[in-house]
């Protein structure tokens, strides 16, 4: 407002009346709190962790003590410039996509994958990737400059050591996983290898979404000499994943944390889906049979069908046979009672 009186030589009433304000706003100072500190922590964190939100720094700095919540954070976070670029995604054609099936329990099933990327002098290395789909802890990045079948089960083996079998493990159908090698390691270890279909990686969505962080918050921002550099800093990682990186999905708990927690707890029963669909071959629902139910007792309000001449109907139930006769019935009555003139002779 000064420059613009200064410039046309204009008086602060007169200026205020062309801007359409009062003078009070015009004199009005702020007497909110400029947070220097908490600006200061945020830039560290932001700094630090670079492909963080505004969501995930919120609870880093709840973790420290700080009474903030997700609203001022953002406030601040915008004001500070701190946002993370992304590249924006062109509109896809909207498809129905497949049910995933969901693990009610930890080490009940696994997701893996491969992620490539290069080393400094331009040599191509793949990353072997697997989670727990429940607790969301990553298992395994083991990179290599070749990735086989062999190394594929040697790496399982090692997992299966550490936290025992899983009923079923979901991937892609890659050589590495769908070979021999691996298919005599699933046969002798009783674990059911889940494939699934070509072409489409929704349905194992939990490897891809970690691949996604993974490249996001790891490779994309490291550089690795060699090879042993980049085991060294995907084990760094891995194990900060684990430990202190808060996960949306689980009320932005690590994953270490959660999978303390569900331990903890006994195994939740799974729910028998009445309306779903029957699971297609490869799933990870496949081959498993619903669970036996004892046939309950006939209800004192149930009518009785055979009572009634009515048989077992096989594919209809009570209700159904019932209000099927009582229609029949109707038909009946009304052809009795309907007017018939006799015929002249």
């Amino acid at each position: 407002m000064c420059a613009v009186r200064q410039a046309y030589q204009l008086s602060e009433r007169r200026a205020c009346g062309l801007i359409g304000i009062t003078r009070w706003s015009n004199r009005y100072e702020s007497r909110r709190d400029p947070q220097d500190q908490l600006r200061l922590r945020l830039r560290e964190l932001a700094g630090v962790r670079t492909r963080y939100g505004y969501r995930r720094l919120t609870v880093l700095l709840r973790r420290e003590g700080w009474q903030v919540n997700a609203k001022r954070i953002y406030r601040l976070y915008r004001e500070e410039a701190l946002q993370v670029r992304t590249a924006k995604r062109g509109k896809r054609v909207r498809q129905h996509r497949v049910p995933l099936p969901s693990a009610t329990a930890a080490n009940q099933r696994w997701s893996m994958d491969f992620v490539s990327d290069r080393l400094a002098n331009g040599r191509w290395f793949r990353i072997l990737t697997v989670i727990d789909q429940y607790t969301r802890e990553c298992l395994c990045t083991y990179a290599d400059r070749l990735q086989t079948g062999d190394k594929v089960a040697e790496q399982m083996k090692r997992l299966v050591e550490l936290r025992g079998a899983p009923n079923s493990i979901t991937a892609d159908n890659g050589g590495e996983f769908a070979g021999r090698t691996m298919e005599l390691w699933a046969y002798q270890t009783g674990v059911r290898l889940d494939f699934i279909q070509p072409g489409k990686p929704v349905e194992n969505g939990y490897i891809e979404s970690f691949n996604g962080r993974l490249r996001d918050e790891c490779l994309n921002g490291e550089i690795f000499f060699d090879l042993d550099d980049a085991r060294e800093k995907l084990e760094r990682w891995r194990r900060d994943y684990n430990d202190a990186r808060p996960h949306s999905a689980l009320a932005d708990r690590t994953p270490k944390e959660f999978a303390s927690i569900v331990r903890g707890r006994p195994l939740p029963l799974p729910s028998v889906d009445k309306a779903g669909s029957s699971p297609r071959q490869g799933s990870a629902v496949a081959g498993q049979k619903a669970p036996a139910l004892d046939p309950l007792p006939n209800p004192p309000w149930e009518p009785d069908r055979r009572g009634k001449g009515l048989g077992e109907w096989p594919g209809l139930d009570g209700e159904t046979q019932l209000s099927y006769c009582s229609v029949q019935k109707s038909r009946k009555n009304a052809a009795r009672t309907t007017f018939q003139p006799r015929s002249s002779t």
